[in-house]
């Protein structure tokens, strides 16, 4: 690649994932005004780093970020069934930038074989593989096959269509509660789908019950959409999952496998530090106060994009920090929960690919969610999923039910507080907006931290959850809709949380 490119590539991809005023994952997220300053916390970790070598990732950032588009653009086309020319232009900016789409000289959707490849304009050729249950799978370059046999996701629920809510999708014919405030609900949903803002999805429940929804052109209840990092929030659930099992406590060291060395200092990171997103590892990512992309490309995209072993890259990043000293959004820690998933799975001799289906999904009714795979069938849950609007209503309602569906202790009791309760880590770094894989929100809409917590995924995705009016908000949209979204989403949710009374 030309230098001068090479340079241009740099600084847009820093503005575009950092974005003008927020990072890109983090652009709905709140920002309450006692948080710390950049310089600030810059300072502090400087303070407070141990002396250990960083080495980027490998590898051409252009090439990354074209797997990143065939990767978005097969699970947009195989996996949500759009249109592959809406789906170029609308979907996946995050590790994908839409102004280096234009590096493609061609692209190819073949519909036979279920794959893209996205020939560059050096003739390196990209390509992602639809495998069915598990989505689209990134393929290193030159490779036509992930490496690893995918599976058929087996499912004991029954027919949606004859099965109530929340297990189906038969909803009741009990009136809306006299209390909700049809008027604002109303409101908020054209506040909320305003055309340039692309929502596709959009699912309000009251008390467990879906009090309203509507959905975009050729989006139904049963469509799963880019999700982006709410798969944060679901690696978070697993793991609670296998916690209510016997599995893990939360207070326990790590047991990563190469951490178990002689003296390695990692042995000191305790599964709840990494819930924390305050392991403490060198993870660059484009968030971090101090991000500089003249280091090179970023380990929190590159686990999206390196066809590589992500557990193992994410497991073999030495410590830069003490673990639960400094906070930071990167995707190493989710990553390594999802290792620490599949070490206890298929340690107690489970099927691994099995597991979010018949050990969670089943058993809250959600059928269209879509977990993804690194080429070595690694769940990518970091941000690699897509899901419908009501699936992720579901999830959110069994964290409003302190983990439990259908009189049955999913998620440990408590677990639910948890997650939603303020990092330590965040909190020392004068951020009082991070728990356990999930936002805190109330101080955005001027209510308590405990009064509201959510998923948040890049472009404007999100499930929220609120205790205090006993409501969950999905909202699902395309990623170019974002920037408008932006804008519509402080006057939208206000309406939806002034359409419900508080407890």
């Amino acid at each position: 690649m030309p230098a001068l490119r090479l340079v241009i590539l740099y600084l847009f991809s820093f503005a575009l994932i950092v974005g003008c005023s927020r990072p890109a994952e983090e652009a709905a997220v709140p920002e309450p005004q006692a948080e710390a300053t950049a310089e600030t916390m810059i300072e502090r970790a400087i303070r407070l780093e141990l002396d250990t070598e960083y080495v980027p990732p490998p590898g051409d950032p252009m090439a990354h970020h074209t797997m990143g588009f065939a990767r978005t653009l097969c699970s947009a086309v195989f996996v949500s069934g759009l249109d592959p020319d809406f789906a170029a232009e609308s979907v996946g900016y995050f590790t994908g930038p839409y102004e280096y789409r234009d590096v493609v000289v061609k692209r190819e959707v073949d519909h036979n074989n279920k794959m893209v490849h996205l020939t560059m304009e050096n003739g390196v050729v990209r390509s992602s593989k639809y495998i069915g249950d598990l989505g689209c799978v990134p393929l290193p370059i030159g490779e036509s096959d992930p490496y690893f046999e995918p599976v058929d996701i087996a499912s004991s629920l029954s027919d949606p269509a004859t099965t109530p809510w929340p297990m189906g999708d038969v909803l009741d014919d009990e009136p809306i509660p006299a209390e909700v405030d049809q008027e604002k609900l109303t409101e908020a949903f054209d506040t909320i789908f305003n055309p340039d803002a692309m929502t596709a999805a959009l699912v309000v429940t009251y008390k467990g019950k879906i009090i309203a929804e509507r959905y975009g052109e050729g989006i139904d209840m049963h469509t799963p959409l880019e999700s982006w990092s709410m798969s944060k929030s679901l690696s978070a659930t697993l793991l609670g999952v296998l916690i209510q099992q016997g599995e893990y406590e939360l207070s326990q060291a790590a047991p990563i496998p190469e951490w178990q060395g002689k003296g390695d200092p990692r042995q000191e990171i305790r599964i709840q530090d990494i819930l924390h997103m305050s392991s403490g590892l060198r993870c660059r990512a484009p968030q971090d106060p101090d991000a500089d992309i003249s280091l090179g490309y970023y380990d929190h995209l590159y686990l999206y994009t390196g066809t590589v072993n992500s557990f193992e890259w994410a497991a073999t990043r030495p410590q830069q920090w003490k673990p639960n000293t400094v906070g930071r959004y990167r995707n190493c820690d989710p990553v390594l929960t999802n290792y620490l998933i599949r070490l206890a799975v298929e340690g107690r001799g489970d099927e691994y690919h099995q597991f979010p289906q018949q050990q969670l999904f089943d058993r809250i009714g959600v059928r269209n969610l879509v977990p993804q795979t690194d080429p070595y069938g690694n769940f990518l849950l970091q941000g690699s999923s897509l899901g419908s609007g009501r699936d992720w209503a579901r999830i959110g309602n069994l964290y409003l039910n302190d983990g439990v569906s259908d009189d049955e202790q999913i998620l440990p009791g408590g677990y639910a507080k948890f997650v939603s309760t303020l990092a330590s880590a965040w909190e020392a770094d004068g951020r009082p907006i991070y728990g356990g894989f999930f936002w805190l929100d109330g101080a955005r809409y001027g209510l308590d931290k405990s009064a509201m917590y959510s998923m948040r995924g890049a472009g404007g995705q999100m499930t929220m959850i609120i205790p205090s009016r006993d409501m969950v908000i999905v909202r699902l949209g395309h990623y170019k809709g974002s920037p408008a979204w932006r804008e519509a989403e402080p006057k939208g949710i206000q309406l939806l949380l002034d359409a419900v009374p508080a407890n």
